[in-house]
């Protein structure tokens, strides 16, 4: 079970999350780990990460059957949010790639479908297109991830563009950009913000991020793991939903324990110091 004092946001009017779930970047790709990232996507639900990410690219589609197996006779509990590639964002493109998604993921709706990235199809026919797989009950809620400012402006230009419910981005403690501009964006409308790889993605980012001494120290203070500190931080507000991937029994626990811990002022401050926030636009950080 999720820790009792858990805090939750809305996507769209009726999809209540709380605000860490669960990542599959790279899941599907090594069919030797496929059981255990099975079985740790379970142990996330258990535990109240209900959640979970993916997309049709992560692992050529291989990652949206493990979400399918994960979910297998416990649909109703999860959260799935999947993503179209921009060149399949088209009228029928996406249609089609829904199904697929579906097929994969052995369900028949999406709780929330996002544009993976700005393609060339124009956002206004995209928009068009996911409305209406959201009319035909394909889609419960439908968002964008990896869009600047700029393209969120341009977006809202458009008919239907408010019923968007998330932008999904690259967001942690070592890469805040998003809060100079798109972050304060977002909330003014109350688009809330995903989060993929809030611990950092790749060896050296990680571990610049987990091993710097500040991080290290708020951590021992609380008597938890750096990485707690840092996805705890990274939801610090509320109208955050950060989406680690995690296959180690041990990591899905961290990360679920991280749901009831708060950060104080003082530590909010000092990682502030060792990790500043921006003072000038910056280009989205995407990985």
């Amino acid at each position: 079970m999720a820790p009792s004092n858990v805090s939750t946001l809305r996507l769209g009017s009726g999809i209540a999350v709380p605000t860490i779930g669960q990542g599959t970047w790279h899941m599907g790709e090594t069919p030797a780990e496929r059981a255990n990232e099975v079985r740790a996507l379970r142990l996330g639900l258990d535990l109240g990460m209900t959640v979970i990410d993916t997309a049709e690219m992560y692992g050529d589609g291989e990652a949206e059957t493990v979400v399918g197996e994960a979910v297998a006779g416990r649909r109703e509990e999860a959260v799935i949010v999947s993503k179209v590639f921009p060149h399949n964002a088209g009228r029928e493109g996406a249609r089609a790639a829904c199904e697929r998604s579906l097929r994969r993921l052995g369900t028949d709706y999406l709780d929330v479908y996002l544009l993976h990235w700005r393609g060339a199809v124009p956002l206004a026919e995209t928009v068009r297109v996911l409305a209406e797989l959201r009319s035909e009950g394909k889609i419960r809620e439908w968002g964008v991830s990896n869009l600047d400012t700029a393209d969120m402006r341009e977006l809202w230009d458009v008919p239907g563009a408010g019923d968007c419910v998330t932008d999904q981005v690259l967001y942690h403690l070592g890469s805040r950009g998003i809060e100079y501009d798109l972050l304060p964006w977002c909330r003014e409308r109350g688009v809330p913000v995903m989060a993929y790889c809030p611990l950092a993605q790749g060896g050296r980012l990680r571990r610049d991020l987990l091993e710097h001494p500040v991080v290290r120290e708020v951590a021992a203070g609380r008597d938890v793991t750096p990485a707690q500190v840092a996805l705890a931080w990274t939801v610090r507000q509320g109208d955050v939903l950060a989406v680690p991937k995690a296959t180690q029994r041990s990591h899905v626990r961290e990360n679920a324990a991280t749901m009831g811990l708060g950060l104080t002022p003082d530590e909010l401050a000092a990682l502030d110091t060792a990790f500043p926030p921006p003072r000038r636009a910056e280009p989205l950080d995407i990985m």
